[in-house]
C-alpha cells in the first residue's frame, strides 16, 4: 500500500518505520530535514511538500502537534490552499494527532464535502509505544472508514477502538490523558510525601504497586529516578512525552469541560500543576518529570 505520512517528530517517525518494516512504500515529509533524511535512510521516499507527499497516496497519514498545524495542513489559509483541495483521488485520510474534538470536526466536515473520508485516531502508548508498534488508537470516523483503515494502523498499533463519529476519538483521548496527568501528579505527590519522611522510594512504590494505590504510573513509568530502569525518570527526564505536551492536552480537557458544562477539578489541578511546572523551564521534559516539584526544598 502507498502511504503519506506528514509529520515525523518523536511519534511519527517511529510510527513510519514501523509502516516501512511491514512493506508498505512510504513517502513521508517534515520541515525538519534531519527526520525526512533519518526515514529515507530506512527505504522511505522524500517529498519536496505534503501535496506531493501525497499525490500517488492511498492513506494519508498526519501527526502533528496541536490543533493550529492540522487545520493549516489540511483547511490551509489566506496565503496558501489546503491539503484536501489536492486529493482529489480520494485516499483515506487518518489523522493521528492530538486536538480539540472541534477541530477534528471542523477538517471532518470540510473533507465530507470533499467526498473525502477523514478519521481522527489520536494514540496512546507513547516512544515506546511507537517504537515497539504497540499504540493504542482511538478511532473517530465512519464504520467503513474505521474498516479499512483497521489493516494500516495495527501495524503500529495494538489495540485499536473506534469510539464512535468523527471527533469522538479526540473526545477519549482527552479524558484519558486528563486521567493520566490526575494519576501521575498523584503519584508524584505520595512518593514525595514517603520519602519526606524516610521510606526508600523504591520500597514505597512496590508497595504501592501491589495495594489500592496502584497504577499506570507505578508500573510502567515510575517518576522517582532510579525507581525503574528504562524510565523517562532515569534518563534525566529526556525524551517521552513532554510536559509542555501535558500541559496543553490537560488545556484541551479543561476547554472541553468549559463547552459542556463539566466539572473536572482533579483535572483543573492537574492542569495547573503542569502548566506551573512547564513555566518554571521544565516544558521539554518528560511529563514525569512533575516529581521535581514535589521535591523543592529537598536537603542536597
Amino acid at each position: 500500500m502507498t502511504i503519506a505520512f506528514i509529520g515525523l517528530g518523536n511519534m511519527g517517525a517511529p510510527m513510519a518505520a514501523n509502516l516501512l518494516g511491514a512493506g508498505h512504500d512510504v513517502c513521508v515529509f517534515d520541515l525538519v530535514e534531519d527526520a525526512v533524511a533519518a526515514l529515507e535512510g530506512q527505504g522511505a521516499r522524500r517529498a519536496d511538500s505534503a501535496a506531493a507527499a501525497c499525490r500517488d497516496a492511498e492513506v494519508v497519514i498526519s501527526m502533528l502537534p496541536a490543533g493550529a498545524h492540522v487545520r493549516g495542513l489540511y483547511l490551509g489559509s489566506d496565503q496558501s490552499p489546503g491539503l484536501l483541495d489536492d486529493l482529489a483521488h480520494q485516499p483515506l485520510i487518518i489523522d493521528a494527532s492530538t486536538i480539540s474534538p472541534d477541530d477534528a470536526r471542523l477538517v471532518g466536515e470540510a473533507a465530507a464535502a470533499r467526498g473525502l473520508t477523514y478519521l481522527d485516531a489520536p494514540v496512546s502508548g507513547g516512544i515506546g509505544g511507537a517504537k515497539a508498534g504497540t499504540l493504542t488508537f482511538i478511532v473517530g470516523g465512519d464504520a467503513a472508514g474505521f474498516e479499512k483503515a483497521t489493516p494500516v494502523l495495527e501495524v503500529m498499533g495494538k489495540n485499536i477502538f473506534h469510539a464512535g463519529e468523527v471527533g469522538a476519538g479526540q473526545v477519549a483521548k482527552i479524558c484519558n490523558n486528563m486521567l493520566l496527568g490526575i494519576l501521575m501528579s498523584g503519584t508524584a505527590e505520595a512518593l514525595a510525601l514517603g520519602v519526606r519522611n524516610g521510606l526508600d522510594p523504591a520500597v514505597l512504590s512496590e508497595i504501592m504497586k501491589q495495594s489500592s494505590g496502584g497504577n499506570w504510573a507505578l508500573n510502567v513509568y515510575n517518576p522517582w529516578p532510579g525507581v525503574m530502569e528504562g524510565s523517562a525518570a532515569s534518563r534525566d527526564y529526556q525524551g517521552g512525552f513532554l510536559t509542555d505536551l501535558m500541559a496543553k492536552d490537560l488545556g484541551l480537557a479543561w476547554e472541553l469541560a468549559l463547552k459542556t458544562r463539566a466539572s473536572v477539578p482533579m483535572g483543573s489541578q492537574a492542569r495547573n500543576l503542569f502548566a506551573l511546572h512547564s513555566a518554571q523551564g521544565s516544558g521539554r521534559l518528560d511529563f514525569s518529570s512533575i516529581q521535581a516539584l514535589y521535591r523543592a526544598g529537598e536537603e542536597s
